[in-house]
């Protein structure tokens, strides 16, 4: 029987939500407070990102250079860092109001009771299989984590000539980093009717200037044997092409990485697929917080390092005694909505205790829509009653986009009610 080490908080996942909430706990005197990281080096995905766009306005960085600055400071406040070590499971403890996480690294098997835990385990893309794309089994497919850290991290060649899958942000990042490696561009393939790109990215965009975007168009299935040769696309008027090439990468279908957070058996939101939680980011396991793009795929860095100081500051009132929320009101979609989060509402928690210096008011909702949808009106209701009506300052909402939805109606929300729909019109 492994023997059980005690620590006072249990970060898992050394992302930017990882590393902010790391930090402030440290900072503000949480106790023993570790970071537990399965990669070899802590910062998470900003680590192969070489790209520019993290940081603030007025300090912008890198990805490597945003990831260090975050490892830094969490280090710094007292924060212990262990990387190659990978959390496998939960286990009953004994003590009430203690979680016990089974844990394997360097030193081997170790058993790890946290009076809170922090989940940011992040998301990640689906690969091919998961996005079942037929063919053989060949060299040269990639997702576009697994490109930058070939290319950025390792200086692997990846092939010469390459085909993207998709037409997102992170798809003209991922085209960025094949010339970095010296490569052609071949295509880019999504099966929208557009590119979905932010004015942000419109830079990467530029810089891929000349390579055919085929829209309306599907990956139908990857050929050769030992090394990729070409990919089967299908284009919406049913004819199908083979466009040659030795490279392919898949982009842009995050998932939330939420293997841990379903082995504890953790309320999973339907529409984020990630922990459902409160505006406080409690989830539905005492003791246990969610940060960061766990629950919501995916977000910028900054967004969830700031919900990871957010989570920080929940768990230094639940140190404190807090007590633990009820399962809540849940908070839904309609179609065209894909997601919500927060997508739980505790009558005690929509009005933050401004006696506990931790305490902040919550945060507003963040969204996402399946299509663009000009002049977009967000209704919520609850029992066919309407709390509350927004209209947003966009002229068409897009679904590469986040969209945000203040609080101001949490005071009307009914407990004793039912379930609380946004709904857009």
């Amino acid at each position: 029987m492994t023997a059980v080490r005690q620590v006072d908080v249990l970060v898992v996942g050394a992302g930017p939500a990882g590393l902010a909430a790391a930090a402030r706990l440290a900072t503000a005197g949480a106790g023993r407070v570790e970071v537990l990281e399965r990669e070899t080096r802590p910062g998470g995905v900003p680590r192969h990102c070489a790209h520019g766009g993290f940081g603030t306005w007025t300090r912008p960085l890198t990805g490597p250079s945003y990831a260090h600055l975050l490892a830094a400071a969490a280090e710094r406040a007292g924060a212990v860092v262990r990387t190659r070590t990978t959390v496998l499971d939960w286990e009953v403890a004994a003590t009430c109001g203690t979680n016990v996480l089974l844990t394997v690294g360097p030193e081997g098997p170790e058993a790890l009771a946290a009076r809170a835990v922090v989940l940011a385990t992040g998301a990640r893309e689906r690969p091919r299989a998961a996005r079942l794309v037929p063919g053989t089994r060949p060299a040269g497919v990639y997702t576009t984590g697994e490109l930058q850290q070939a290319v950025h991290l390792f200086g692997q060649r990846i092939g010469t000539r390459v085909v993207v899958v998709g037409a997102r942000d992170v798809s003209y990042a991922a085209a960025r980093t094949v010339r970095t490696a010296g490569a052609e561009v071949v295509a880019l393939v999504t099966e929208h009717p557009r590119a979905r790109t932010s004015p942000a990215r419109a830079r990467s965009a530029r810089l891929v200037q000349g390579v055919p975007l085929l829209t309306d168009t599907t990956v139908t299935e990857l050929l050769g044997h030992g090394r990729l040769s070409g990919v089967r696309v299908r284009h919406r008027d049913g004819r199908t092409t083979v466009l040659p090439c030795d490279t392919v990468v898949f982009t842009g279908d995050f998932v939330p990485d939420h293997e841990l957070a379903r082995r504890g058996a953790l309320d999973l939101d339907p529409g984020t697929r990630g922990p459902a939680v409160h505006t406080a980011l409690h989830t539905s396991r005492p003791g246990v917080f969610a940060a960061g793009n766990l629950l919501h795929a995916v977000e910028p860095a900054g967004t969830a390092a700031r919900e990871g100081a957010r989570a920080a500051a929940a768990v230094l009132r639940h140190l404190a005694g807090a007590p633990w929320p009820h399962p809540g009101i849940p908070v839904t979609v309609e179609s065209p909505l894909r997601w919500i989060t927060p997508n739980r509402l505790t009558p005690n928690l929509l009005t933050p205790d401004r006696s506990h210096p931790a305490a902040a008011p919550p945060p507003p909702h963040l969204l996402r829509i399946e299509a663009p949808l000009p002049r977009l009106v967000l209704y919520v209701h609850q029992d066919g009653r309407l709390l509350h009506r927004a209209r947003l300052g966009v002229r068409t909402a897009q679904p590469h986009r986040t969209l945000t939805l203040g609080v101001s109606w949490h005071g009307r929300v009914d407990p004793e009610g039912g379930e609380v729909r946004v709904s857009a019109g």
